[in-house]
């Protein structure tokens, strides 16, 4: 559910003002992750690497409160819950959307993940949670990336994250991640944040 609240009320007030007519309001960070932990996971319980790093951005993301306003034409919107949205190849050779709800319980969330991206690939039709603050992620693993900006210059408000393939070394493994955010949701503190909190959860997963 979410609500339209006035950016006065908020810690985003001066932000909000200053950025929220700007013609290009959205600041993209990358950092490159250790994500040798996650890769051993994946591999043992047999779970996707993609839905095991949607699962870690949750996670983090939820335990920040920025995350949860979200400006858009002008206004402030709060939300109460969280989603990810994850895109799939479609059987038609497109692609596909779903919004995947955020949940602490991982094989619960595996099991969301896995039903919303076969129904999708197999159907075509997109499964969006309206009411949900949307976390977009976009994998493109066709080769590796140092970095991915402006996915959504211009279109879309929401946090997103992006990356290409993972980088296989003797001892670890490596990931850049691109975190692009609108500066009247959240600052650079809070997105520092949240990418240190995301590499704990993944350490720790």
């Amino acid at each position: 559910m979410k609500q339209e609240i006035n950016p006065k009320d908020t810690n985003r007030a001066i932000a909000f003002e200053l950025w929220t007519k700007s013609p290009m309001p959205m600041v993209t960070f990358t950092k490159t992750f250790d994500v040798t932990r996650l890769r051993k996971v994946s591999r043992k319980r047999s779970m996707k690497f993609n839905m095991l790093l949607c699962w870690c951005i949750g996670k983090a993301a939820s335990q920040i409160e920025e995350f949860y306003m979200l400006p858009k034409d002008g206004k402030l919107y709060k939300y109460d819950r969280m989603a990810i949205n994850v895109i799939a190849d479609n059987v038609k050779g497109g692609l596909s959307f779903c919004d995947v709800a955020v949940n602490d319980d991982l094989e619960q969330f595996n099991a969301n993940y896995m039903h919303l991206t076969e129904t999708i690939s197999r159907t075509c039709q997109d499964i969006l949670d309206d009411e949900a603050v949307i976390v977009g992620t976009s994998a493109v693993t066709g080769t590796e990336f140092d970095s991915i900006v402006n996915q959504y210059s211009g279109i879309f408000n929401n946090p997103f994250l992006a990356w290409g393939r993972y980088r296989k070394g003797w001892l670890k493994t490596t990931l850049p991640i691109s975190f692009q955010f609108h500066h009247a949701q959240m600052d650079g503190k809070h997105a520092a944040r949240f990418l240190e909190e995301l590499q704990r959860i993944i350490n720790s997963i």
